[in-house]
């Protein structure tokens, strides 16, 4: 467990470097704009392109440089744990929930990605978290409806639709 804390904190922390690197680009459709210039508000705008990826990065830094104190202070759990990082059922866990993931993301280029996180959500609250039909449908149908009306309609970022499209083509005339 201690190495693992101490893996994953430094993962964890390149990553949000690179992620804060990269929305520190300018957009391509403004040239004018310089590195880093689009991470802060931009008069009579609001926030710039990289505004929320970035200080969401420099938040993950932050934790992952905290957990790599606690990890050298011992002051953390894990840290002070010489158990295994994963057991059987944690490896069969991890292989149940991230083939439901890849799943998810090759089904997102076929069927869309509102029919593709529907089966995702039918596949992770009906047959891992093992709930009601009721309880699962309501869920997935629920968080479909919310993604479509918060991208599509409310913050104009059209998702891939897939095979689903037609589906869409009334709500559009609709709210759009």
């Amino acid at each position: 467990m201690r190495r693992a804390e101490i893996i994953t904190a430094v993962i964890l922390g390149i990553l949000s470097i690179y992620l804060m690197w990269k929305s520190g680009e300018a957009p391509d459709w403004n040239p004018d704009i310089a590195r880093f210039d689009n991470i802060g508000l931009i008069e009579g705008e609001g926030p710039g392109s990289g505004f929320w990826p970035f200080w969401l990065s420099a938040i993950m830094l932050v934790c992952s440089i905290w957990i790599g104190v606690n990890w050298y202070r011992r002051t953390s759990p894990p840290s002070q744990s010489d158990e295994e990082f994963l057991d059987g059922y944690g490896r069969r866990m991890l292989f149940v929930v991230g083939g439901g993931l890849f799943g998810f993301l090759i089904l997102i280029e076929i069927a869309g990605f509102y029919a593709a996180i529907l089966a995702f959500m039918i596949y992770y609250v009906r047959f891992l978290g093992r709930h009601s039909w009721w309880a699962t449908l309501s869920i997935a149908f629920g968080l479909v409806i919310a993604c479509f009306f918060f991208f599509d309609i409310a913050m104009r970022i059209v998702l891939p639709k897939g095979l689903s499209e037609p589906l869409f083509i009334p709500l559009y005339e609709l709210f759009l």
